[in-house]
């Protein structure tokens, strides 16, 4: 690995908090969230809240050709690309002088809007009987020609933003789409660094956008035992605390520039930090089973640290993943705890998903750049709907208020199904 610097030089947001990283930043602080009630007669609460984008902006210079090839791209695809725009926009020009094969691009993909024949729902619903028992077939047949969109094929595949996007910024250098769940945001950052790291390229976008929101992925996440049953309303995602039931799921996008050191400031352009590590594992379970590990962050944790250098009391903050769910949650806390030793009460530790709702790949990008701006304010955000942890965890800052932090470093850190984890190191400029 070359001993080139990496840093961070554009970032794009478009999640239920604002169309851009202003008006995301500004909701963060001002405490509010994403989450809404949207009553549907008859449906249990947890198909009811959710978190979705009510605008966003698109940009203006679209060539004909590739607006028209907009039609391809699913929901979640458009909030990503929306954020990727926003975090290239000051560069553009910069970036035009950039060989396009030393311009590395890597999509995370955490769409579910087509799982389950989504798209025929429109027409099954008008074909069905009250009960979903009975299907007219005509009434099926003429609902699926006026209801069904023809593109519903093309707008299932996972990698329909990677080959729309490379095309629009013009990157053709080392790149790849993931389509998975978390912590493919996170994989995506670390391949963007890492080819600049590496020399592959002098800049990289990393890009997630996810989309849980719609009836059927609902259904398939309520069916995991993941969601919350929404008691409390928009209140009821609860990260790390004692009455915590899963989280509330939403959709958004997040993409985050970067840049070798000396590129970036031969540009003069601005720089919101430097990634000083990254790292990702898989802790299995002991019991060999598909579940969540003890602590299935901790050798994250120590492998970052350790390739940074970094101590604990260099850190302004930690972002863990904060799912919001009984075992999940516990086990994160406990990685963090091993790790923390007698400094238990010296770090804060902020869950940001409650803000947003879980919006997949986006998520683990979207907390880096909150990440950043927590740490240039030197407040670390609260931790909404948080009142009381386990006892097991009474020495950790977790707040409910925003928290006051001094150093310029944090740790994100994201995790998945099987105990894959993926954890960052910023240091802030």
């Amino acid at each position: 690995m070359s001993a080139r610097e990496v840093v961070i030089t554009g970032i794009g947001l478009t999640t239920p908090l604002g169309k851009n990283v202003d008006e995301n930043m500004n909701n963060i602080t001002a405490m509010k969230t994403g989450i809404g009630h949207y009553p549907l007669d008859g449906l249990p609460d947890y198909l009811q809240y959710y978190a979705q984008v009510k605008e966003y902006a698109l940009p203006q210079d679209l060539p004909p050709k590739q607006e028209g090839q907009m039609k391809f791209l699913n929901r979640g695809a458009i909030l990503g690309f929306c954020s990727s725009c926003e975090a290239v926009s000051s560069l553009r020009e910069k970036i035009s002088e950039v060989p396009p094969g030393r311009r590395a691009i890597y999509v995370a993909s955490g769409n579910f809007t087509k799982v389950g024949y989504d798209f025929m729902y429109p027409a099954l619903k008008d074909s069905s009987d009250s009960t979903w028992q009975t299907v007219d077939q005509a009434k099926l047949n003429n609902a699926a020609l006026n209801k069904v969109s023809p593109f519903f094929l093309l707008e299932s595949l996972s990698n329909n933003l990677f080959s729309f996007l490379s095309a629009y910024v013009e990157f053709m250098g080392p790149n790849t789409s993931l389509a998975s769940l978390s912590p493919y945001g996170g994989n995506a950052l670390e391949l963007a660094y890492r080819s600049i790291k590496q020399n592959k390229a002098d800049i990289a976008l990393a890009v997630g956008y996810g989309n849980w929101i719609t009836e059927i992925p609902l259904y398939e996440l309520e069916g995991l035992g993941i969601l919350s049953k929404c008691k409390s309303g928009v209140h009821s995602y609860k990260p790390f605390d004692k009455n915590r039931d899963g989280f509330i799921p939403g959709e958004g996008g997040a993409a985050i520039l970067l840049a070798s050191a000396d590129a970036a400031k031969q540009w003069g352009a601005n720089i919101f930090g430097k990634i000083t590590g990254v790292e990702n594992c898989i802790e299995f379970p002991s019991n060999q089973r598909l579940g969540v590990p003890e602590k299935v962050i901790k050798r994250n944790i120590e492998l970052v640290m350790n390739e940074t250098d970094c101590g604990i009391d260099d850190l302004a903050c930690i972002i863990p993943h904060g799912s919001g769910t009984p075992k999940g949650d516990k086990s994160e806390l406990r990685s963090i705890m091993d790790t923390l030793g007698n400094k238990k009460s010296d770090i804060p530790i902020c869950g940001l998903k409650p803000y947003t709702g879980h919006i997949g790949a986006a998520s683990d990008i979207a907390e880096v750049i909150y990440g950043i701006h927590a740490v240039k304010k030197k407040t670390v955000p609260a931790t909404l709907n948080f009142h009381e942890t386990e006892k097991e965890f009474s020495e950790l800052r977790i707040s409910n208020s925003p928290q006051p932090c001094n150093k310029d470093r944090f740790l994100s850190i994201s995790y998945g199904v099987g105990g894959q984890s993926s954890s960052v190191i910023v240091e802030v400029s």
